[in-house]
């Protein structure tokens, strides 16, 4: 997927609205986090992305002295929320999120959250946005689509009568989301792709890598790339596989191995759903270290 970053310039993407990329790719960010910037006299900010000087320098001088009202942030992984007390405390605005971190559902007895580092446990905002609620601005209104899934707490922002859908990473063009419990629910985020369905954005801004076109037929290919998952995990366990170690080794032979992590939770994401649906059993727990048949 083609994408020039631009380190330390702002882009524009659409009328009042330029994007910044934060200097920190990894194969889990590609080029790194967008940072969006709209409105043209008083601003708002979308996702300020991780503590990073630089990108800090390169906001600050983006706003040209104009006033920002508002910070938006999409959810509290360590590369979109954590720059959000510093552009605060330079901007005063109010930060807007749908809440503070929290796992997709309680902690079994004795598990350890494995996702504890990569998330903004400090995260706190001002106002808690609920689902459709809308933040009126300067020039420009953002409307809240709660799309948990990836996070408890994700956010997609609608920039209201625009077509315009800043969707983080629930939807992005370079990669497909990882859904990883207890963080993420992949039962939360198949309804979230089906609520995204029932809109009529013309595009999606994500939070990493270039827009989204043709948004609706994009979430119709994800539903099914998730679906196709959901059948290769089923087959594995009627071939005769048992742990998910195996059925990763060959369902994601052909990804970076660097990625197998993230792929074992997101095999143990799609089994905590087949599980909650009836089509598969564990033996004990539903963990990552579990063994698994069908029902």
């Amino acid at each position: 997927m083609s994408f020039e970053p631009a380190y330390g310039e702002a882009v524009a993407v659409a009328p009042d609205v330029l994007r910044l990329t934060v200097d920190n790719p990894s194969p889990f960010t590609f080029h790194g986090t967008n940072s969006y910037i709209i409105g043209h006299d008083t601003l708002a900010v979308i996702d300020p992305g991780p503590e990073n000087e630089a990108h800090l320098a390169s906001l600050l001088k983006a706003f040209r002295g104009r006033p920002v009202s508002h910070i938006f942030v999409s959810h509290t992984h360590r590369d979109h929320s954590p720059l959000t007390p510093r552009l605060k405390a330079a901007t005063g605005a109010t930060v807007v999120a749908e809440g503070p971190h929290r796992p997709a559902r309680p902690l079994r007895i004795g598990e350890i959250n494995p996702l504890d580092a990569s998330a903004d446990m400090e995260f706190k905002p001002d106002h808690a946005l609920a689902d459709g609620e809308v933040i009126a601005g300067d020039g420009w209104s953002i409307g809240g689509v709660f799309t948990p899934g990836h996070a408890a707490n994700h956010m997609c922002f609608s920039l209201e009568g625009t077509g315009l859908l800043f969707s983080a990473d629930h939807v992005m063009a370079w990669s497909t989301s990882i859904v990883a419990p207890p963080d993420g629910a992949m039962s939360d985020y198949m309804a979230s792709l089906e609520k995204l369905l029932g809109r009529d954005d013309r595009l999606y801004l994500p939070g990493h890598g270039g827009p989204v076109v043709n948004p609706g037929q994009f979430v119709r290919g994800l539903k099914a790339h998730r679906k196709m998952r959901e059948r290769a995990i089923l087959e594995r366990l009627s071939a005769g596989d048992r742990t998910i170690p195996e059925m990763v080794a060959t369902i994601y032979r052909s990804t970076d191995p660097r990625l197998h992590g993230a792929a074992g939770l997101s095999v143990l994401a799609h089994i905590e759903d087949l599980v909650g649906r009836g089509e598969v059993a564990a033996e004990g727990d539903v963990a990552i270290d579990s063994t698994y048949r069908l029902a």
